[in-house]
C-alpha cells in the first residue's frame, strides 16, 4: 500500500470522531436566558420576579387611588392675598361663613353669645367647636372668679354697714365676737355660715341673741306655719337674695327673721 493510500484511509477512519464534536452539548445546546433584575426605583410590589416584568395591574390600581386622593384634597392658598383660597380652606376646616352662624349653647346666664366676641373669633378662624369651647372655659373659670369677687366686695361693704349700725369699728368688733360665740353655740354650722355671710343675716343673728326663744307665727297669707331657721337660711342662699338683691325677696327674709325672733326691748 502506498503512502497516499494509508493517509487517505486514516482520514476516513477519523471522520466520525470529528463529527461527534459537532453534537457536544456545550457547543450547540441553547444557553438558559437570565431573567431581568428589578430596575432601580421600581418598588418591589410593582415587580414580578417570576416573569421579570412590571405588574401593570397593581401599578394602574395604585395610580387610580392616588388620583382619587389628590382630587379630594384642598389646595393651600398660594399666599395671604389669595382670599378665595383662604376662604375655601376655612370652610373645609369648619369655620362658618359668618359670625352669626356660630351655634353657642351658653352654660351660664351671664355668658350668652356676644356678637362682638363672635366676630373676633370668626376673624381668628375659630371653628364652631372651638368657639363653643371659649364660652365653656369662661363658664368654668370666669364665673367662679366673678362670684368670689362679688362676694368679697359685698362682704367689705357689709362690714362697713355693720360697723356703722353698731356705733363704729370698736363697738362692732365687740359685738361681732359676741355674735360669733352665740351663733356657733346655738345654730347649726350651715345656718350660721349662711347668716353670717351677709349684713341682713348678721342682724338676724343679733335679733336671735336678744329674743332668745323663737315664736310660732301666722304667715301673711293667714295660714298657720312654723318659720324655722333652716327655711330662712335656704331663702338667703337663693340668688335673688345674695346676688340680685331683689328688694321684695330680701324684705321677705328680713320680715321672716323679725317675726321669728321679735325684739324684746
Amino acid at each position: 500500500m502506498t503512502e497516499q493510500q494509508i493517509a487517505a484511509e486514516a482520514t476516513c477512519t477519523a471522520a466520525p470522531a470529528d463529527d461527534l464534536s459537532d453534537f457536544d452539548g456545550s457547543d450547540d445546546a441553547p444557553a438558559s436566558e437570565a431573567r431581568p433584575a428589578r430596575p432601580a426605583g421600581v418598588p418591589e410590589k410593582f415587580w414580578d420576579a417570576e416573569s421579570g416584568a412590571m405588574r401593570t395591574e397593581a401599578l394602574l390600581k395604585s395610580y387610580l387611588e392616588l388620583e382619587r386622593k389628590l382630587g379630594s384634597m384642598v389646595p393651600l392658598p398660594s399666599d395671604e392675598a389669595d382670599q378665595e383660597g383662604q376662604a375655601r380652606l376655612m370652610r373645609v376646616l369648619g369655620v362658618p361663613e359668618a359670625p352669626e352662624q356660630y351655634e353657642i349653647e351658653p352654660r351660664h346666664e351671664l355668658l350668652g353669645p356676644d356678637p362682638e366676641i363672635n366676630a373676633r373669633l370668626h376673624e381668628a378662624g375659630f371653628t364652631k367647636r372651638q368657639a363653643q369651647l371659649v364660652y365653656d372655659l369662661a363658664a368654668d373659670h370666669l364665673i367662679p372668679l366673678l362670684d368670689q369677687t362679688v362676694a368679697e366686695l359685698t362682704a367689705t361693704r357689709d362690714v362697713e354697714r355693720l360697723a356703722s349700725h353698731f356705733g363704729g369699728p370698736a363697738p362692732w368688733r365687740t359685738t361681732a365676737q359676741q355674735i360669733k360665740t352665740w351663733g356657733e353655740a346655738n345654730l347649726a354650722p350651715d345656718v350660721f355660715g349662711t347668716l353670717a355671710s351677709s349684713y341682713d343675716g348678721v342682724l338676724a343673728i343679733h335679733q336671735m341673741m336678744q329674743a332668745r326663744e323663737p315664736a310660732v307665727l301666722n304667715e301673711s297669707n293667714g295660714t298657720r306655719a312654723e318659720l324655722d331657721e333652716g327655711r330662712l337660711a335656704r331663702m338667703m342662699r337663693d340668688p335673688r337674695y345674695w346676688r340680685e338683691r331683689d328688694p321684695s325677696f330680701v324684705a321677705q327674709v328680713t320680715e321672716g327673721f323679725r317675726r321669728l325672733y321679735p325684739s324684746q326691748n
